[in-house]
């Protein structure tokens, strides 16, 4: 199993991008990585450190992508969507410029920094605006599909890439223009999941698989445009399903899953899992905060045998 870091994955393939497209820029709001690095000294007149400003940052880019370069911003997930959210829909929304919005630290990562870092109403916050397309990776295989997915389109994104190293699931089949892919053969009882927080679902189902219960699991990695016909197919046949994410479980995905089962007539009990809608001010590692949650471990196990049964 390839363990990179998933940051450095990204940048190595924006690296030899940009070695062969002169017009593909990346701001940086004071954060790093190895690969990052490697780009900015190379390449320095398509980096910019524009410091810890991310609203400039979102100024800066638009400016830049209006002149025709294709802009990725990178800064900690809760500054560059929740401090930048107004800039983000007035001036690159509404002009549908292809700038990427990357960031990291989602969920709990940077949960020992507290209220301010914790990444957890981001993906509720940017699934507001139209013209956004949201993706959530959950393993360094797709990093690749996810650029080009970014620069075919050439629309504005949110890609909450995370930090740390994830796993490389290249032996799965997966066709990245669904959106989704299927982790283990669909059951009775599915459970849908994405990013990080994936790899828990994933020893969950190995779990529940221990006591006889057979689980689904399907990674939604593209949460807007919400693959809704595919996931109908995924969603009609079940007679239970379970969402699981590392974010606000309002607005969230299983918010989405909810929307699509109630317009569709589908006929079929959802439980969400997920951060809950308040203010949380707590300091801890993020196992803490799963363990708090429900998310990870025998607390997210038990909370789907509570649901099944």
């Amino acid at each position: 199993m390839n363990q990179l870091d998933i940051r450095d994955v990204f940048f190595d393939r924006l690296y030899e991008l940009g070695s062969q497209n002169s017009n593909i820029i990346i701001i940086s709001a004071d954060m790093e990585a190895f690969s990052l690095r490697r780009f900015a000294n190379d390449f320095p007149a398509q980096y910019l450190n524009i410091g810890v400003s991310e609203q400039n940052m979102i100024n800066v880019a638009t400016g830049l992508a209006i002149s025709g370069k294709i802009v990725f911003c990178y800064s900690i997930a809760s500054f560059a969507t929740l401090r930048c959210l107004e800039q983000i829909k007035v001036n690159i929304c509404s002009m549908n410029l292809p700038v990427t919005i990357i960031g990291a630290g989602a969920g709990f990562s940077f949960g020992y920094d507290g209220p301010t870092h914790h990444g957890h109403q981001d993906v509720s916050s940017m699934r507001l605006l139209p013209e956004m397309s949201i993706l959530e990776l959950s393993s360094n295989d797709v990093v690749i599909n996810a650029i080009d997915y970014i620069l075919e389109n050439k629309t504005p994104c949110y890609i909450r890439l995370d930090k740390g190293p994830f796993p490389d699931w290249s032996h799965i089949e997966s066709d990245f223009t669904k959106g989704f892919r299927i982790i283990r053969s669909l059951s009775d009882v599915n459970l849908i999941s994405n990013g990080f927080i994936l790899r828990e679902v994933i020893n969950a189902a190995d779990q529940l698989n221990k006591r006889g219960i057979n689980v689904g699991v399907v990674d939604v990695f593209r949460f807007k445009p919400f693959p809704e016909d595919f996931i109908i197919d995924v969603i009609a046949p079940s007679k239970k399903i379970i969402s699981v994410e590392e974010s606000c479980k309002t607005g969230g995905l299983g918010s989405v899953l909810s929307e699509v089962i109630a317009q569709n007539d589908i006929h079929c009990p959802l439980k969400v899992i997920g951060a809950p809608d308040m203010q949380l001010i707590e300091y801890g590692e993020r196992e803490w905060f799963h363990d708090k949650y429900g998310l990870s471990g025998m607390p997210l196990v038990e909370k789907i045998c509570n649901f099944l049964h």
